[in-house]
C-alpha cells in the first residue's frame, strides 16, 4: 500500500461521507422554499390546519437541513486541505484553474448560503415574511451555485477545455470554456436531479415512519406526497438525462465507458453485462451474464455500433471491481426508485 493508495483511500473516505450532505442540502433548500410558499398561500384561506400543516413542515424540514449543511461543511473543509496534502504535485500544476473556481464557490456561494441561513433559521416572526421567503430563496440559491462551481471544477478535470499548458503548468484560456466545458451540463443537470431524488426519497421515507409511528401527523401524509410525486416525475427526467451523459462520456472519455461496461476488445453489437467479474490480469470477464448487441444499443443508439475496447488504449488502467459493480448497483437502484415512486404514488 503505496502512498497514492493510501491518499486515495483517505480521500475516497471522506468525500462519500461528504457527499451525502451537499446532495440533500441542494434539494431541500428549494423544497424548504416551496413548503414556505405554500404556508403563505393557504394561511388567509378557511382550512387552518392546513395552513399549519405546511408550517408545521417547514419548521420540521428547515432543522433536517440545518444538521446536513453543517456536516457539509465541516466535512467539506477537511476535503480542500486533502487537495493540497494528498495531491500537491496535481494543485501545483492546475491550480491556477482549481484555485479560482473554489474560491468562487465560497465568495459567491457559501457567504450566501452561510448569511441568509441564520435569518432564515431564526427569524422567523422577527423579520417581515417577504424577507423571510426571501432569505430562504437565498439559501436555496446559494446551493445550487455552490453545486454550480464545484461541478464546473469536477467536469473540468475530466473533459479539460479552455486552457493552455506553460512550463507544464497549466493556465487559463477562457474561463468561459473552463467553466463550460464539454461534459459540464450533463453533470450539473445530473447532479441537481440526484439531488432532488435524494431528497425525494428522504421525505418518503422520513414522512412514512412518523404517519407509522403516529407522529406529526398534521403534515407527514401531506410530505409524503410531494416526495412521492417528486420522485415519480424526476426519475425518468434522470434517466434521459443520464441517457445524454453517457452519449457524451463516449465522446470525450471512451477508456472510461470500456472501463464502466467492462469492454476489453473494440467490437461492433457488445453485449451489455448484467454480471460479471472483470479480471485485470487475464484482461477478460468472467461468469459473464450479458444481454447480446446491449452496451452498443444503449451507448451508440445502434445494436451495431462501435465501443472501443480498453486494450485500444495504451496506459488505461484495467476497471477496478468497484467501479464496475457500483455502475450496475446505480442502474438497478435507478428501476427501483422508478417502480417505488409510481407504486407508492
Amino acid at each position: 500500500m503505496d502512498a497514492l493508495i493510501l491518499a486515495r483511500m483517505q480521500f475516497a473516505a471522506n468525500i462519500t461521507f461528504h457527499i451525502l450532505f451537499p446532495t440533500i442540502s441542494i434539494a431541500l433548500g428549494w423544497l424548504l422554499l416551496f413548503f414556505r410558499w405554500r404556508w403563505l398561500r393557504t394561511r388567509g384561506g378557511g382550512d387552518a390546519a392546513l395552513a399549519q400543516g405546511w408550517l408545521d413542515a417547514y419548521r420540521f424540514w428547515t432543522k433536517v437541513f440545518a444538521l446536513t449543511f453543517a456536516l457539509g461543511v465541516v466535512s467539506g473543509i477537511t476535503m480542500r486541505f486533502q487537495f493540497g496534502t494528498n495531491w500537491p504535485g496535481f494543485m501545483e500544476r492546475v491550480g491556477n484553474v482549481a484555485g479560482p473556481l473554489l474560491g468562487y464557490e465560497v465568495l459567491t456561494a457559501f457567504f450566501l448560503e452561510a448569511g441568509f441561513l441564520g435569518v432564515m433559521l431564526f427569524g422567523h416572526g422577527k423579520v417581515g415574511e417577504r424577507v423571510h421567503l426571501m432569505s430562504t430563496f437565498m439559501v436555496a440559491f446559494g446551493t445550487t451555485l455552490s453545486a454550480f462551481w464545484i461541478l464546473a471544477l469536477n467536469s473540468w478535470m475530466q473533459t479539460p477545455a479552455g486552457h493552455e499548458i506553460v512550463n507544464g503548468e497549466f493556465h487559463v484560456a477562457s474561463w468561459l470554456a473552463v467553466i463550460f466545458n464539454p461534459s459540464f451540463p450533463y453533470r450539473f443537470a445530473h447532479m441537481l436531479l440526484a439531488s432532488a431524488l435524494t431528497c425525494a426519497f428522504l421525505l418518503i421515507g422520513l414522512s412514512a415512519w412518523q404517519v407509522l409511528r403516529g407522529v406529526g401527523q398534521r403534515s407527514a401524509a401531506r410530505v409524503l406526497r410531494v416526495g412521492l410525486t417528486l420522485a415519480a416525475v424526476l426519475i425518468p427526467v434522470q434517466i434521459v438525462v443520464g441517457d445524454m451523459h453517457g452519449l457524451n462520456t463516449l465522446e470525450h472519455q471512451p477508456a472510461k465507458i470500456a472501463a464502466m461496461e467492462g469492454v476489453w476488445e473494440t467490437e461492433r453489437g457488445a453485449p451489455l453485462l448484467l454480471f460479471a467479474v472483470p479480471d485485470a490480469m487475464a484482461r477478460k470477464n468472467h461468469f459473464e451474464i450479458a444481454i447480446p448487441n446491449g452496451a452498443s444499443l444503449i451507448l451508440t443508439h445502434k445494436a451495431d455500433g462501435e465501443i472501443r475496447g480498453l486494450n485500444d488504449f495504451p496506459g488505461a488502467h484495467p476497471p477496478p471491481l468497484p467501479m464496475f459493480f457500483a455502475f450496475r448497483i446505480m442502474v438497478g437502484m435507478g428501476i427501483l426508485m422508478l417502480a417505488t415512486s409510481w407504486i407508492g404514488w
